[in-house]
């Protein structure tokens, strides 16, 4: 664990980087329970079909002011390919529209409840944002991450579907939440969101 060597750390956010591999790697291996393959953290660092996010604490006094403490990874997707076509516009499912997809959000326990989270998703909402054709950003959660359901719901994000079973770990299956954030006022007029966690 990194100690805080600041009461108000001087965080900002920059695009992962091939430097970033190794501390990408650890930090994926200490946060997740799922084990990512080499070709992933390749694709984030190389910018190989993901976007991604860093965030930095410039205020450490140990040398690795530019190190991460935090990180999102996410991939543009077309709308019509993705699990929650049937959420969009009638016209999505015909047309060049897509999505963002956040495949992973994490922040070193050292530096949790400083709002860097948030801010990474922001990062994201802005990025889906400046697509003409983005209606939206999506995300699974396993059911158990308490603090992230919280976290997304406090961000409007809208849980929009249980998935059962959808994550397997250690050979036991786990459920997932489905969460939305629409971009632009996009909204479904063709199916109604449900609110499994209101």
């Amino acid at each position: 664990m990194v100690p805080l060597t600041a009461c108000h750390p001087t965080i900002s956010y920059r695009p992962i980087r091939p430097s970033d591999l190794e501390i990408l790697e650890q930090l994926h291996g200490e946060l997740f329970p799922i084990r990512y393959e080499s070709e992933f953290f390749q694709n984030v660092v190389h910018g190989r079909g993901i976007v991604s996010w860093a965030a930095v604490d410039h205020s450490r006094d140990d040398g690795k002011s530019d190190e991460l403490i935090g990180f999102v990874t996410a991939r543009v997707v077309p709308a019509k390919d993705s699990e929650i076509v049937d959420l969009l516009n009638c016209n999505s499912a015909e047309s060049e529209w897509s999505l963002v997809y956040i495949l992973t959000l994490g922040v070193m326990n050292s530096y949790r409840n400083l709002g860097i989270a948030s801010s990474l998703i922001l990062e994201v909402i802005k990025y889906a944002s400046s697509i003409q054709t983005c209606q939206a950003v999506y995300l699974h959660v396993i059911s158990y991450n308490i603090p992230a359901i919280h976290l997304y719901k406090k961000m409007s994000f809208k849980c929009i579907r249980k998935l059962p079973g959808f994550y397997l770990i250690d050979g036991q299956h786990y459920d997932s939440y489905l969460f939305v954030y629409f971009v632009k006022g996009s909204r479904s007029p063709c199916s109604p969101l449900l609110s499994w966690l209101s």
